[in-house]
């Protein structure tokens, strides 16, 4: 192993690295946001007293969880563009349809995170004490307060947990966008390897670098649980 190689600047590869962790963390993120939006969708349709929302939600996770997250990344790379074109066709713009790798790896990372953060949130919703939500409506308070006041902060304190663990996955995840030829840290150490003879080197640097960011995430994680858990009595 030849560590020179991680140095900064014109010797090194390191500023290539970090230039390939700042668009992983940014791709994660954005995807770990959009799943967020979509798992909350999810669990309410999953929840809802309409069968056709219910069989939606739940066609959703369903295909979503049972395919292959390469497969997924695939299918968005090659299939996304020409639907989105076709679709604008039948409105009639004949424009070319152009998505990004980043653009593209948001859309199917969100995917996959929101079909994992459904479940997560889904079971944070029936695990709320029917009670609470029974007290703040006799108080004579408005769905949008009881969600605001009571449903949301419990949610929040029941499903961190299992979302953190999404918040994992997606991070992991967002390697595979690599085949899409986005920069990412995985592209970067793969160009770095091939170009020195020094794959090694090169894919244990961007394993360390992720463990640093997943390391750095589960503390937050972990503060935002005790913020959240704050007056809640521990058996």
């Amino acid at each position: 192993m030849d560590f020179a190689l991680l140095t900064l600047g014109d010797t090194g590869w390191g500023d290539e690295l970090l230039r390939g962790l700042v668009t992983t963390v940014a791709l994660a993120v954005l995807s770990y946001l959009l799943g967020i939006v979509l798992g909350l969708i999810g669990a309410f349709g999953k929840l809802s007293g309409r069968r056709g929302i219910r069989l939606l939600a739940e066609g959703y996770t369903t295909v979503v969880r049972g395919i292959p997250t390469l497969v997924l990344v695939f299918i968005i790379f090659f299939g996304l563009e020409a639907a989105i074109g076709s679709a604008l066709d039948a409105f009639g713009y004949t424009g070319q349809v152009f998505l990004d790798a980043f653009t593209m790896g948001v859309i199917a990372i969100g995917l996959l995170s929101g079909a994992y953060s459904t479940e997560a949130i889904r079971g944070a919703l029936v695990a709320i004490p029917a009670g609470q939500i029974e007290a703040a409506r006799a108080f004579g308070m408005p769905p949008r307060l009881i969600f605001r006041r009571i449903t949301l902060p419990l949610l929040l304190r029941i499903a961190l947990p299992s979302l953190g663990n999404v918040w994992q996955l997606t991070l992991k995840d967002t390697s595979l966008i690599s085949v899409m030829g986005l920069t990412d840290l995985m592209r970067q150490a793969f160009v770095a390897g091939n170009s020195t003879r020094e794959p090694f080197t090169f894919f244990l640097a961007a394993a360390l670098l992720y463990l640093v960011v997943s390391a750095v995430t589960n503390r937050l994680f972990d503060v935002a649980e005790r913020r959240f858990s704050r007056g809640v009595r521990r058996a």
